[in-house]
């Protein structure tokens, strides 16, 4: 593909959560427009470097108030733009109506697609994610081709973004010049949202607060650093093939060896504590019953619980041979976030003692 064109601005969904904040960066650093669609300002805890609202103070950020649920912010977002990336959705581990999932993902999503088609977009870019394709079978490492062999969903954020994906597909058969692009476990610095799970997990085993090994840690993950996702998702704008899906992430690690790289790292051994699935269902259930009686948002919940019961072994080989994408290593992702845990701990300490 030639160059892209940046005449016009670019309009991203969901510019403020914690892949597209370092998306919008990369694009205002790269010269882009940036017309970033969200329904609020961003919210990041005390002490926390790489607020996303420094993105919104810059001359060429442009934030269209609206969601992917309101036709007419999409349009005035969409209109006089060649390109789209769609980040937005709801990725939370619960909800207490369901339907949230499913308005959010894949009405939503619906939406973005038929207000780029039906204002001729030259190009959308779509972030789906890895549970679309389900787990993958004991000992394999599996690509794109992977046919989902699950007979069931671990969560209502899988079953819908799944669906969505089907829709995806079907808009490009039609015509639509859209590319997908599904991100395995994210992680690094930013907003500790649910979205960024794997910061919070790596900040409570160094401090011994979460020390537990599910499923005595012998199940897989693919870790993707959250700079190198969001250069994917701007690589798949680049070059990516409408039609086509590309799994974006780095390395495949067990629980207990991404805790030993840990471990490596900070010079020094913390504790783990391997735990048999029962105990962590048993608690998950109980936070969810809580939810649905109180109110009060459970921390897990039986379905994320499984999704680290079960083995996520994926390749990148498509997106590093057709995209150019080069992820950093696992080691290298960890060591950053690691850094950037110990400096906002800095921060946040500094700040109560001048109070």
């Amino acid at each position: 593909m030639s160059e892209l064109d940046k005449s016009s601005p670019i309009f991203v969904t969901g510019p403020t959560g914690f892949i597209g904040t370092s998306l919008t960066r990369q694009l205002l650093a790269d010269g882009w427009r940036v017309r970033g669609m969200s329904r609020s300002e961003p919210k990041i805890p005390p002490g926390y470097e790489g607020d996303p609202k420094e993105l919104w103070e810059h001359p060429n950020f442009e934030r269209i108030p609206g969601d992917v649920n309101d036709l007419d912010s999409l349009t005035r977002g969409m209109t006089g733009c060649r390109y789209v990336l769609s980040l937005a959705g709801y990725a939370r581990n619960y909800a207490r109506n369901p339907e949230v999932f499913y308005r959010a993902n894949v009405d939503g999503a619906k939406n973005v697609f038929s207000v780029a088609e039906k204002l001729g977009v030259e190009k959308i870019v779509w972030v789906s994610t890895i549970v679309s394709f389900g787990p993958t079978p004991k000992g394999e490492t599996c690509d794109e081709t992977l046919e989902r062999i699950a007979d069931k969903y671990y969560t209502d954020y899988e079953a819908s973004k799944t669906e969505a994906e089907k829709e995806a597909l079907l808009f490009a058969k039609k015509g639509l010049p859209l590319v997908i692009v599904n991100p395995t476990r994210v992680y690094g610095p930013g907003q500790l949202s649910e979205g960024n799970a794997m910061a919070g997990l790596i900040r409570d085993y160094r401090r011994g607060t979460g020390p537990f090994l599910l499923n005595y840690g012998v199940n897989y993950g693919n870790y993707g650093y959250v700079d190198d996702v969001a250069r994917g998702i701007y690589l798949a704008l680049q070059k990516g093939v409408p039609g086509e899906r590309y799994i974006l992430g780095g390395e495949n690690a067990s629980l207990l060896e991404l805790y030993r790289l840990i471990d490596a790292i900070d010079g020094k051994w913390h504790w783990k504590l391997p735990m048999y699935k029962f105990i962590p269902l048993f608690v998950a259930h109980s936070l969810e019953l809580w939810a649905k009686l109180t109110g009060v948002y459970p921390r897990i919940t039986p379905g994320w619980v499984r999704t680290f019961l079960v083995d996520w072994k994926y390749s990148c080989d498509k997106a590093k041979r057709e995209l150019g994408y080069d992820p950093i290593s696992l080691e290298e992702g960890l060591r950053r976030t690691c850094a950037w845990l110990d400096r906002c701990a800095a921060a946040k300490k500094n700040k109560r003692k001048d109070k």
